[in-house]
């Protein structure tokens, strides 16, 4: 773990805000994991077709492209702790709806996918605020020290979430959705009690160039556009999460647990690396590091693909999400540490949108093409295709290639 400016490992939960945000952000991530594996499972046990879990990815990701000028302007203009607590409520219904769906044995495709528009919608919203409030809680000196925790945060519940969504699948469906409906409203309330932080605006005129000020300084700073890009088109093209119920079913037949131990272990391996590069973390050639990590997520993936042994798939899963963790570990330093506070929440939506095409758009096409060609060659084409983008893109960005630290672009001048 990243220690503070003062040598303090937990010096960001010396805040109290800041440690009821954590434990918010880590009840919300966790419950959503747990839907995640529910609802993808379930899907397809009711559907038996990989492209309703295309569809799943796809309905969660519109909602952010449509509405990514509004949530910016919403992070940046109201209070973010705010913004966090209704879309935590209302990502509370929806998870209450699928467990009223569940019990009076109503789970169908369409009101589904619709629900999981809304989930996306309060999604679209989260996101910029999430991002954009973790640095307003917590003085500058700790900030890095937040970073870590924040990404750790992450990574836990996506090792925990996954696994206890299959066990708790494996009692029944409705036992899974009871935990995340706790959950998700524990969240909320937690959300509540954070005190209204200092939050720094600019007064500009509510035009057209302000609500696009998030793309003009991704646009401008090529090293964060090409990190951003990057880390989008490959996951869009490797991302292989939408078939894992397929995998689990169908290829491994492993059943819902097997499921969860799959869709957990990228987390085991990012959350590993995370470990490591906080022990050892990235001072030189960051760029080629960050090349390097994407490679291996798209090697992982070709493994994923191709094996048919249930410990080798988590092995090359584990994998795949360490070299996530290089890619991600390099994206957000860049972008927190190069983005002012005053268009934050523009830039975060716009980032929310990238990671969002590159998750839930990643699944869509996965599902759409396992659809038409099958889940094998869908899968090894998406890592082929996430090889192909780690050449391309080293050549087409050469400053993001030869960046040597991660420091903010004064401090690595001054260095």
């Amino acid at each position: 773990m990243s220690v503070s400016a003062s040598g303090d490992r937990f010096a960001a939960f010396r805040h109290s805000a800041y440690t009821k945000f954590f434990a918010a952000r880590f009840l919300a991530a966790f419950a959503t994991q747990i839907v995640s594996v529910s609802v993808g499972w379930q899907m397809y046990e009711v559907t038996e077709n990989a492209l309703y879990l295309g569809l799943i990815g796809l309905v969660q990701f519109l909602p952010a492209l449509l509405l990514f000028l509004v949530t910016g302007f919403a992070a940046d203009r109201l209070n973010r702790r705010m913004i966090i607590a209704v879309c935590l409520t209302v990502s509370s219904i929806c998870v209450g709806l699928f467990l009223v769906m569940t019990l009076n044995n109503a789970f169908a495709p369409l009101p589904v996918l619709v629900i999981l528009t809304i989930f996306g919608i309060e999604r679209a919203f989260m996101s910029p605020a999430v991002q954009s409030l973790s640095p307003n809680l917590v003085p500058e000196q700790d900030l890095a020290n937040s970073f870590a925790w924040n990404a750790s945060s992450w990574q836990t519940a996506s090792i925990l979430g996954p696994v206890a969504g299959g066990l708790l699948y494996g009692v029944s469906a409705a036992t899974a959705y009871s935990v995340a409906l706790a959950c998700m409203v524990a969240g909320a309330f937690l959300v509540i009690l954070v005190p209204k932080p200092v939050q720094r605006t600019v007064n500009e005129p509510k035009t057209l160039s302000y609500l696009l000020a998030g793309f003009k300084f991704i646009r401008h700073e090529k090293v964060v556009l090409g990190a951003i890009s990057l880390d989008l088109f490959a996951v869009l093209l490797g991302g292989a999460v939408a078939l894992m119920p397929v995998y689990a079913s169908d290829i491994l037949t492993m059943g819902p647990m097997g499921l969860g131990i799959l869709r957990s272990a990228p987390g085991i391996g990012a959350i590993l690396m995370a470990a490591y590069l906080a022990s050892f973390p990235i001072r030189h050639r960051a760029g080629v590091v960050m090349f390097i990590g994407v490679a291996i997520f798209g090697v992982s993936t070709l493994v994923f693909g191709l094996s048919r042994i249930w410990w080798v798939s988590a092995l090359a899963l584990t994998v795949m999400g360490a070299g996530d963790m290089i890619s991600v570990y390099v994206r957000e330093t860049l972008l927190a540490l190069w983005t002012p506070d005053a268009v934050r929440g523009r830039v975060n939506a716009v980032n929310s949108v990238f990671v969002g095409a590159s998750n839930e758009l990643g699944e869509f096409r996965a599902g759409t093409m396992a659809h038409w060609l099958g889940p094998v060659p869908a899968v090894v084409i998406g890592g082929l295709g996430t090889l192909a983008v780690s050449i391309i893109w080293s050549l087409g960005f050469p400053k993001l290639r030869t960046i040597d630290t991660l420091e903010a672009p004064d401090q690595a001048e001054a260095g």
